[in-house]
């Protein structure tokens, strides 16, 4: 089995959830590869160049893989998945922002997106970094060309979306998943991190992969 840890915006490989479930892969002999997209720079990250990344880390091996895509990994989990096709074979998708940059969500105010349009980069605080950084406007003008919510995948796909998040709209998320019978969805009463369902969500990722939890 290969599976890859798809980390969220301003988060990184090192993320509570990606040591979480490397720790319980590896115990069924699953290294989790988890790619880090902050990589070379975190100012000039794009969507296109994640999708780039992740192409060259599926292109490593023939074996399919099964990507666990949390917040913004969670919706290249799904852009994956509707491109590069066999490459990939199942998704796990923690609170993914399906609807980012689209209108409906709700990460910035109107009047900030015109405020980064106009200085051309804007500061952003960057959880693996634990300060403020750097991030160009050619991140959100990029996003405008993805359609995560609308994106055609057959793969079959287990969704945790937290009911109290107030980063990823549950409602959009419940959407998403209601017109897609290969994906099953859980509920749960946590935030957007999800930290305290991790236990409830290693138990179903584990059912899901066939593995004892």
């Amino acid at each position: 089995m290969r599976a890859l840890y798809l980390h969220g915006f301003a988060s990184s490989s090192k993320s509570t959830k990606a040591g979480y479930f490397a720790d319980r892969l590896r115990v069924h002999g699953v290294e989790l590869e988890c790619p880090d997209f902050n990589e070379p720079d975190f100012r000039t990250v794009t969507m296109t160049r994640m999708l780039g990344q992740l192409e060259a880390v599926l292109a490593r091996s023939q074996q399919p893989a099964t990507l666990i895509g949390s917040s913004l990994g969670g919706t290249l989990a799904v852009l994956g998945a509707a491109r590069f096709g066999r490459r990939v074979n199942r998704l796990i998708l923690m609170a993914p922002a399906v609807m980012f940059a689209k209108p409906g969500h709700h990460l910035l105010a109107p009047e900030r997106v015109r405020a980064w349009r106009d200085r051309g980069s804007l500061s952003f605080f960057h959880y693996a970094y634990n300060e403020e950084r750097l991030l160009d406007f050619a991140f959100y003008e990029d996003s405008l060309t993805y359609d995560a919510f609308g994106a055609v995948f057959q793969h079959p796909t287990i969704i945790f979306q937290g009911r109290h998040d107030r980063s990823v709209d549950p409602k959009m998320v419940e959407s998403f998943a209601a017109s897609r019978p290969n994906a099953s969805l859980t509920l749960l009463e946590d935030d957007h991190q999800l930290i305290a369902s991790l236990p409830v969500m290693w138990d179903q990722t584990a059912r899901f992969l066939g593995l004892s939890a």
